[in-house]
């Protein structure tokens, strides 16, 4: 079954750990996908430029590349490069994590043996610096009831590892702008549309973190974009009113309350493992 890849480079990535991810999805992927649709948001360093000349060259039948003159943002940037996919079945992934090299070989084969599932992600390990230093472990449930479940509390999903079916994403109103959440948004609006969804319980993906990852998940931006699209769910019956104001409490306390150290400290004992 031939799949694409998609994902959005922008100006602050670094080259190094670009090239590292577009291999990971590539060359050292055990069933390589057919296509890979990268966005270029807006400008970029001369050094990432580079790289993409030299992957297109290497493999100009694989990549498709979308470039904006201006930064538009995540949410835009995959909705447009989402329409230029030419196959149904879509993985993410960011542009300097690194996936397994077994990652496609799986979920292709599970989104093959489950043509009701609308979309399948996985486990991720955070790490700084290097693969071996691992930081933390996000896990999701795996289950369609359980996904639906931790959706009234937090994102079911680990972005970077989902796989999905274009033409369900596309019937929800595809990806659109939603900061820091537009993959959430999706997702809830897919479930508006009674999607089913499974998580796999392995590890597909090693996410690079930052000494700043939880100051970035804090400020008063940051809750305002989380507390509406509490408020969206609720009042489109996906959860109940307590269920809603006990999550905007913990949100306005967790991301603007509390200093950035303890906001990591919570974060790495409560969140992940």
């Amino acid at each position: 079954m031939n799949f694409s890849v998609l994902l959005s480079v922008y100006k602050n990535d670094d080259a190094v750990a670009f090239q590292t991810a577009l291999a990971s999805i590539s060359t050292l992927q055990t069933v390589k996908p057919s296509e890979i649709v990268l966005v270029v948001d807006g400008p970029v360093p001369e050094a990432v430029d580079k790289v993409i000349s030299g992957v297109t060259s290497e493999s100009p039948d694989l990549y498709k590349i979308v470039r904006f003159e201006q930064n538009q943002g995540l949410g835009i940037a995959l909705q447009k490069g989402l329409e230029v996919v030419t196959n149904d079945i879509v993985m993410r992934m960011d542009s300097d994590d690194v996936a397994e090299s077994t990652r496609f070989e799986k979920q292709l084969s599970f989104m093959e043996t489950h043509p009701d599932v609308a979309l399948c992600g996985g486990q991720i390990e955070e790490f700084m610096d290097d693969e071996s230093h691992v930081v933390g472990k996000r896990t999701v449930p795996c289950t369609n009831e359980g996904i639906y479940q931790y959706a009234n509390l937090r994102c079911p999903f680990n972005h970077m590892t989902v796989a999905f079916r274009r033409s369900k994403v596309l019937e929800a109103g595809n990806y659109q702008p939603w900061y820091w959440n537009e993959d959430y948004y999706l997702w809830i609006r897919m479930m508006m549309d009674g999607c089913q969804f499974a998580n796999l319980p392995d590890t597909l993906v090693h996410v690079r973190v930052g000494k700043d990852m939880y100051a970035r998940r804090g400020g008063m931006r940051y809750f305002k974009s989380e507390a509406k699209l509490q408020q969206y769910m609720w009042r489109h019956g996906l959860t109940s009113f307590p269920r809603f104001a006990f999550n905007v409490i913990v949100r306005l306390c967790v991301q603007v309350l509390i200093p950035n150290r303890l906001r990591s400290f919570l974060y790495q004992k409560l969140f992940r493992r």
